[in-house]
């Protein structure tokens, strides 16, 4: 058996959490606070994932600040963020504007602020 710590991010609680692990499933989960954190733990453990935030430059100039509206694979991240990197948009903008549609899977990237 193995056993990783973490710190629960679901909540600003921050709960320390030991997750056992057994042929790379979470067997058991001590530490937590509330469910959420061992749903988090169980997951992490297994398959992370993040919501990536960032900002694409509007043809306009203005920078737009943007994220995926889903969490996409940890393993993902750098991938999504190149496509933001070469990413432009028209203006106007509105919060929850697609910016990219399936940036990656079911994820789009979706604008988080409102622009003229």
């Amino acid at each position: 058996m193995e056993q990783r710590e973490l710190t629960c991010i679901e909540c600003p609680r921050g709960c320390s959490l030991v997750v056992t692990m057994e042929n790379g499933v979470a067997v058991d989960v001590k530490g937590n606070f509330c469910p959420r954190g061992k749903k988090y733990a169980e997951k992490e453990v297994v398959s992370p994932e993040r919501v990536v935030t960032s900002t694409v430059r509007a043809k306009n100039g203005s920078m737009i600040s943007v994220k995926t509206n889903k969490p996409v694979k940890k393993s993902h991240v750098f991938d999504v963020m190149d496509k933001i990197k070469v990413a432009t948009c028209e203006t106007p903008i509105k919060i929850g504007d697609i910016i990219i549609k399936n940036i990656d899977g079911d994820a789009d990237l979706v604008a988080t602020c409102n622009s003229d």
